[in-house]
């Protein structure tokens, strides 16, 4: 399936073919940031259509799912009738759900296997795994247009800042994901938002005095990267051992904490941009830099907060999971699939004066909450705790059978945190949590993605 050992030299060449089509698609996609509420969602319903007939005809699992479902006359408020789909259900269906006749789960590992670095397919695919915040792990195809839609709606929202602003001289991005295969960030956002940026990867999963050492060598006027280790090196700006002054700051594949925030904006005070992404579905949300929350993407993806038994839930009622429809990845659908993750949505209008619908920041996942019997622990009590601790860098916290234990990164010694954590957990029915606060150099972050997974709950049974 794939090429024989795509040599650097022959991706970089198809690479390039790529980035020149995403800047050519992405005048439409800013000029789109001006739609009315209604041409989103005429656009909307008419890529629903579109995908709903595609994934019915190409692939068998969609045929089945699909049948009775009226394709030519289908609008978002049609797909509560479909059943959700799970990560679990769309790995183990891999083959039925693919609609490329060339592609199957086989060809896919074996391209993740023998690749020496990012590839193609012979049809201009590209193949990524990664783990997820879930720890499960998924393979995930991206055909050619998917990637140039997803890049477009990943950037789209600072291009038009950046030709609104005066320009930036010797623009120079720094973009911190992880750097190597098979995780699809680094090609994602390793892209030029505008003419002349050069663009430097730095391996967010490396040592941090190693990643410290590099910005600081590169001097980006604009990063984009990880939420956790950008908040990192904003803090050692704060600490005077980074003297960079970025104007433009993109976050993204990990929550961006307040304690983040805050540490980016004392340090730099930049336009701050912060993206809710998934490699089965693109780029569900980006924030404008002008207000608070994260624009939906409403013309590339439908997201349906629902309860238990997958049926939408009115916009201020409380919501127990967050369903999304990709509407431009025909090659492997994902229609009302399970992100995990917990949104709010926001009803005050944008500064920016965009239509697309805001949710605010998302603050985590319902499975980064811990289970002890019949009491739940949400992350968000550890959080409180720890967040807010000026000592503290960063930070880990992983369930024992009994409370947790905590890993963090600080300048001084946080002892005095335990019973602080004691009582966040005995508000949440724990007689008698165990907390246990452990001093480290550094956190581990996963080998693939270079991503930090900030709540590890303990192995299901």
């Amino acid at each position: 399936m794939a090429r024989t050992l795509m040599t650097r030299s022959e991706y970089e060449r198809i690479r390039a073919a790529h980035l020149d089509a995403v800047q050519a698609a992405l005048d439409d996609h800013v000029g789109r940031l001006d739609w009315t509420a209604e041409q989103i969602r005429r656009h909307r319903d008419q890529r629903l259509r579109s995908l709903l007939a595609y994934a019915r005809e190409r692939s068998p699992f969609y045929a089945d799912r699909l049948r009775g479902v009226d394709v030519e006359q289908a609008t978002a408020a049609d797909l509560a009738s479909i059943p959700m789909l799970t990560k679990a259900e769309a790995q183990g269906e891999w083959d039925a759900i693919v609609t490329a006749p060339h592609l199957n789960r086989e060809a896919a590992e074996h391209i993740l296997n023998t690749q020496t670095w990012f590839s193609y397919t012979p049809h201009d695919e590209q193949v990524f795994s990664s783990g997820g915040s879930s720890g499960v792990r998924g393979v995930y195809v991206w055909d050619w247009q998917f990637f140039i839609t997803t890049a477009c709606l990943a950037w789209r929202m600072q291009a038009r800042d950046e030709r609104r602003s005066d320009p930036v001289s010797n623009a120079r991005l720094a973009v911190l994901t992880a750097g190597l295969p098979p995780h699809a960030s680094t090609p994602l956002f390793d892209v030029p938002a505008i003419a002349g940026m050069q663009t430097a990867v730095i391996e967010a999963g490396a040592l941090f005095d190693e990643v410290l050492a590099a910005v600081k060598g590169y001097a980006p006027t604009h990063l984009v990267g990880y939420a956790s280790v950008i908040g990192r090196l904003a803090r050692a700006s704060l600490a005077g051992d980074l003297p960079i002054r970025p104007t433009r700051v993109s976050t993204n594949s990990e929550p961006l904490l307040p304690e983040d925030r805050e540490a980016i904006v004392t340090a730099w005070d930049p336009t701050l941009h912060n993206l809710w992404g998934s490699t089965e579905i693109g780029v569900q949300a980006v924030s404008c830099g002008h207000g608070p929350g994260l624009h939906i993407c409403e013309d590339e993806v439908i997201l349906e907060r629902v309860d238990d038994a997958g049926t939408p839930v009115a916009p201020d009622a409380p919501a127990v999971r967050t369903l999304a429809t990709g509407l431009s990845n025909r090659t492997f659908p994902f229609i009302r699939y399970d992100l995990g993750d917990e949104i709010t949505m926001l009803t005050e209008p944008c500064p920016c004066g965009s239509a697309f619908a805001l949710v605010a920041d998302i603050s985590g996942r319902h499975d980064d909450d811990f289970t002890y019997g019949p009491h739940t622990v949400p992350a968000s009590a550890f959080r409180h705790v720890l967040g807010t601790d000026s000592r503290i860098v960063e930070y880990q916290v992983v369930q024992t059978e009994r409370g947790a234990d905590v890993l963090v990164v600080a300048t001084a010694d946080v002892q005095s945190l335990v019973p602080d954590l004691v009582s966040a957990m005995q508000r949440h029915g724990i007689a008698e949590p165990s907390i246990r606060i452990s001093a480290v150099e550094t956190l581990g972050r996963n080998q693939a993605s270079g991503k930090l997974k900030r709540f590890v709950p303990l192995p299901a049974r």
